[in-house]
């Protein structure tokens, strides 16, 4: 089985200097449903960058977290916003969601944005008291994607493990404009998503972005082909689950053979830790802690599956998110 992705316009062959910043920006959006797989994708691209300084960069307002490409929530380099808020979407499906959750009303956007505005970072139960009975539980989060699908609010860092959520004037002074030439937004979009996805094509744009397969490819004549990074030496990466070496493209069926399909998609929206080796999946791994077990699916490098694991070890060294 052979690897026709390249793992260096991924950066997964670890550039040095690379801070948290650059390697959102390079990456376009990097998945962050999950906060502690999304920082270990941050370890996986570098070899000297540390859980807290990714913390950092997310508390200085250098990276945010918000919804992006799918509709999902993705690390994005703050000044990305503008060309990202321009191609999010329609609050449509938001709008329906809410109705599920029982969520109503002519006063949505201006009811979550009078709750956000002027006091910093809330969490979930501090917005429900604050919105006073008219939404709970999921209803809250898509209220506050709602105002974000306006560029009104988005993620601030966790507190003691549960997100926040903000109005964006708080976060940054003024609310987030989007970029009002979608032509120029469309091709920003191709150009990053081209640059960090080698070989591609407008269908996978278009399954990484969720927009329209026709504006996917009007995005994709918009820009010049990109040159394949030089090629470095094979190497052994220990990705996280929902790594989006894994999510960037239409299909993973070149870097994941059919007999280990379900040993690393098992079912119900579970996606595991994978072991990359010459950038094809090759194990899944499992960490508590900073304790990490590794179920190979063959024969691998072990002197560089062991720094491998020694690595998170020290990216997790004296942060916030050792569990």
């Amino acid at each position: 089985m052979t690897a026709p992705r390249s793992v260096e316009a991924q950066l997964l062959h670890r550039p040095p200097g690379a801070g948290a910043g650059e390697i959102v920006r390079r990456l376009g959006a990097m998945q962050a449903q999950d906060v502690p797989s999304a920082l270990l994708a941050f370890r996986a691209r570098s070899a000297t960058l540390t859980a807290a300084e990714v913390e950092d960069a997310w508390q200085a307002r250098e990276i945010v977290r918000t919804w992006g490409p799918r509709g999902t929530l993705h690390f994005v380099h703050a000044d990305d916003l503008p060309w990202i808020q321009a191609l999010t979407g329609s609050p449509a499906n938001t709008l329906r969601r809410l109705a599920e959750e029982g969520v109503t009303g002519d006063d949505l956007l201006a009811l979550i944005t009078g709750a956000l505005e002027g006091q910093g970072p809330l969490t979930k139960a501090e917005l429900e008291e604050r919105l006073a009975g008219r939404a709970r539980g999921q209803g809250v989060v898509h209220l506050v994607a709602l105002a974000a699908r306006h560029g009104l609010a988005v993620l601030g860092p966790l507190r003691a493990g549960k997100p926040t959520y903000v109005h964006a004037a708080d976060w940054f002074g003024a609310p987030v404009a989007a970029e009002p030439d979608r032509e120029r937004a469309l091709r920003e979009l191709a150009v990053r998503y081209r640059r960090a996805h080698h070989p591609s094509a407008p269908e996978d744009l278009a399954a990484w972005s969720g927009l329209p397969l026709g504006e996917a490819r009007t995005a994709w004549r918009l820009t010049a082909a990109v040159p394949p990074p030089p090629e470095e030496e094979p190497a052994v990466r220990l990705a996280p689950a929902f790594d989006e070496y894994l999510l960037g493209w239409r299909t993973r069926d070149p870097i994941l053979a059919a007999e280990h399909a379900k040993r690393v998609l098992p079912g119900g929206g579970v996606l595991r830790p994978v072991v990359l080796a010459d950038g094809v999946v090759r194990g899944v791994w499992a960490r508590k802690g900073i304790q990490v077990t590794v179920t190979p699916f063959g024969d691998l490098p072990m002197d560089q599956l062991d720094a491998e694991m020694a690595d998170i070890r020290r990216f997790f060294q004296n942060s916030q998110r050792k569990a």
